[in-house]
């Protein structure tokens, strides 16, 4: 790049998002946010003027990194989380997996204090999702309940590792290996965080992730699939690629050297290889100025990590004292979460509501937010739209978190200044009440 552009670049960036006092009561505690640094914008701005724009170089080496981040055999970028977490199912009901394919009617197991992006691929390829309960401490399922709600009928898991806490990997993994089970990981809120020591995304099938602006990383926009085997990286990129078979990159022709030598069911031999479509696809791609953001940012992610697991512990041991009034999180023996959030429960018989405190929080600028959708099978579209679903067990703990959890901000753009003050508030609303 220009020098003097370069240059241009680091006074904008100086100028305008550079470091700002954080002024207590005034400036805001996001509760999540983005992070970015001159050389994000450096890498965008480098990929504007190469005029390519659409899928290409920062692309294909954000997938090399993220796949071999993942210890995967291929990473796809997608245009979201939701559209990975689309693709995953997507792929699991492909003709070419053969007998392990999985079709309409077939379950698949997942929480109910989740997102509704996790679920919605699974009813709209005419699957059955299965929900259960999760931990108020991990916000996570234990196997015990993927074993209850097992059935005939169960083909898959989709397990997110519910905001950046990783569930039981080895557990689930057995669990699916002993019933031939599909494993899709769901780390869009996850990404950075481990389980004895491998990264999530490492254990399924397929895995997924989100490069929205509020997640461990960002493009803005952005998330992408990683596949265990070549077999399921192929299928993927093809449904994100119009569904044509061909695997040429954006750009790219004739990569197997017989583009004109194939024939496929009734189409004439030799058609063009890169006009044969083999499933029923979509164009999910990402732009290389997104990707020229994510190959920026996932280089930065040790960084990212390490702040977030800091801001959590200060703030999670500020709140130690009030802990006969919450429920504080527990990151579960061997994992190291990168913590999407710092999730609370107020207990019952506290003198005060959820809503009382969320109030006072954010009068004092400190944001919060709920978990999620709450219960999801009280989610007016599944009523709405009478969603075939089935419910294993209560639903007690996912219930609680609806009407009693919310998180409060650690992310990686904080620092102890807003930690100490989120801090400061909670002592300032507990004055009001006997000492604990």
């Amino acid at each position: 790049m220009d020098v003097k552009l370069r240059q241009l670049i680091d006074e904008h960036y100086r100028k305008n998002y550079g470091a700002k006092k954080f002024i207590p009561g005034q400036t805001p505690v996001a509760s999540h946010g983005k992070h970015i640094d001159a050389d994000d914008m450096a890498a965008m701005i480098e990929a504007v003027l190469e005029g390519w724009w659409t899928e290409g170089r920062n692309a294909a080496e954000f997938e090399r990194m993220l796949a071999e981040f993942a210890h995967a055999a291929g990473g796809i970028a997608t245009t979201s989380g939701s559209s990975a977490n689309l693709l995953a199912v997507a792929a699991l009901t492909s003709a070419q997996l053969g007998e392990r394919r999985i079709t309409a009617g077939n379950e698949v197991i997942t929480i109910a204090a989740g997102f509704p992006t996790t679920i919605n691929p699974i009813i709209l390829y005419g699957l059955v999702p299965v929900f259960v309960d999760v931990e108020l401490t991990t916000m996570n399922t234990t196997v015990e309940r993927l074993a209850e709600a097992l059935s005939p009928k169960t083909k898959a898991v989709f397990m997110p590792h519910n905001l950046g806490v990783p569930f039981d990997a080895a557990l689930v993994m057995d669990f699916c290996r002993q019933h031939r089970l599909w494993l899709i990981e769901d780390c869009c809120d996850a990404l950075g965080s481990t389980y004895r020591g491998q990264p999530v995304g490492s254990f399924g099938d397929l895995a997924t992730f989100s490069f929205y602006a509020g997640h461990q990383l960002t493009m803005g926009e952005g998330g992408a699939v990683v596949a265990r085997t070549n077999e399921l990286a192929i299928i993927v990129r093809s449904l994100r690629d119009w569904g044509r078979d061909c695997w040429c990159r954006t750009g790219e022709d004739n990569a197997c050297g017989k583009r004109l030598a194939y024939q496929f069911g009734a189409m004439p031999a030799g058609y063009d290889h890169k006009y044969i479509f083999t499933e029923i696809g979509y164009n999910l791609k990402i732009t290389d100025i997104q990707a020229a953001a994510g190959v920026s940012q996932l280089a930065k992610l040790p960084r990212f990590t390490a702040r977030r697991r800091q801001n959590f512990s200060r703030l999670n041991d500020g709140l130690q004292p009030y802990e006969r009034w919450l429920q504080r999180p527990v990151a579960p023996p061997g994992t190291e979460p990168s913590w999407f959030g710092c999730y609370l429960t107020v207990k019952p018989g506290s003198p005060f509501t959820r809503a009382e405190l969320i109030h006072y929080l954010e009068s004092r600028r400190v944001t919060t937010r709920l978990i999620l959708a709450g219960n999801l099978t009280k989610q007016p579209y599944l009523q709405t739209y009478r969603v075939p679903h089935r419910i294993s067990g209560a639903l007690t703990n996912t219930d609680t978190i609806m009407e009693r959890s919310f998180w409060v901000g650690c992310y990686h753009g904080l620092g102890d200044a807003e930690m100490d003050y989120t801090i400061s508030v909670f002592r300032d609303f507990f004055r009001r009440y006997r000492s604990p």
